[in-house]
């Protein structure tokens, strides 16, 4: 498939595509962001239904960051152009102003030797409220490793597909393309009963008009939590991943992850195992970089791993 056209962008300094577009992946089998060491890829759904990709590299890492932005499988024009640049925006946090928090961490030693090894990235956020949604209830209970496995057949087998270079690739589904899913075929896909019911049941009820994440977005974080979590399994660590990784509110650090307290309770050296309240008593003195320190101490686990 032939590069139909390109645009460049130029997010504010500092900025690593390489560090925001691991935090947003989170593993290396994730096949709905793609990245090879060099190039960032997504496949979108355009309004009219048909999916085209997006390739972002970054040429400029100096004190100018530019990115080159390449289209593949439709022609560009300023609606594609339009959709292109807001979901970069939201996938690779372009908008997203950190002065605040680079400026915390250099009145701060424990802050800053997290920060300074990653500084450049950006808080991502996932594609929609509903995309947040679906890899939350995917991860409940499971190994992120897991979570990120089901959420790939999900997307091989609903996901719009887009015939590449590399091969065919999918889009992640949208509610539509949800909204009539067999619970017995996510069922074949390893998905839990009760998984399978409540993913296809909120999007159907985004389908019928009976819901809009979006709106939580207007609410207060008790408020957004308490209707987030009206609706069927979504409990609090649920609401508040979808508060940070689908609403981009990076001061929530959702303590009820395991994974993220293990790895808050090595970085600071705690002689002890945390619970949700002993997560936000130990951060309470970066309680406005909940989030980002969430990312961090999940880049730093990466680095460790040798991934990053």
């Amino acid at each position: 498939m032939s590069v139909r056209a390109f645009f460049t962008l130029n997010p504010s300094p500092p900025f690593r595509l390489d560090l925001t577009a691991w935090a947003l992946r989170r593993r290396a089998d994730n096949i709905f962001d793609r990245w090879d060491g060099r190039v960032y890829r997504r496949v979108l759904v355009a309004e009219d239904g048909k999916p085209f990709e997006v390739a972002v590299t970054q040429v400029v890492e100096s004190r100018e960051p530019l990115l080159q932005v390449f289209i593949f499988g439709r022609r560009l024009d300023d609606e594609i152009q339009r959709q292109s640049i807001e979901a970069l925006n939201r996938l690779l946090g372009l908008s997203v102003n950190l002065d605040k928090f680079y400026g915390a961490a250099k009145r701060d030693e424990t802050l800053k030797s997290l920060a300074l090894p990653f500084r450049g990235f950006r808080p991502p956020r996932l594609l929609t409220p509903f995309e947040a949604l679906v890899n939350a209830i995917a991860c409940q209970q499971l190994t992120l490793t897991m979570g990120i496995r089901l959420l790939n057949s999900l997307t091989e087998k609903y996901g719009q597909a887009l015939e590449t270079a590399d091969g065919v690739v999918h889009a992640f589904p949208r509610p539509r393309d949800l909204a009539n899913a067999d619970v017995e075929d996510l069922r074949q896909m390893k998905f839990s009963y009760q998984k399978a019911r409540y993913i296809i049941g909120a999007a159907q009820l985004i389908e019928e008009g009976k819901l809009d994440l979006d709106s939580a977005a207007a609410l207060d974080d008790e408020s957004a939590v308490k209707r987030l979590s009206e609706l069927k399994g979504v409990g609090r660590w649920t609401a508040e991943y979808v508060l940070l990784r689908g609403l981009g509110r990076t001061h929530i650090f959702p303590a009820d992850d395991v994974g993220a307290r293990n790895n808050l309770e090595r970085w600071l050296e705690l002689p002890q195992k945390l619970d949700y309240d002993g997560v936000h008593e130990t951060i309470k003195d970066w309680k406005d970089y909940g989030g980002l320190i969430y990312f961090h101490l999940l880049l730093k686990s990466l680095s460790e791993k040798g991934m990053v």
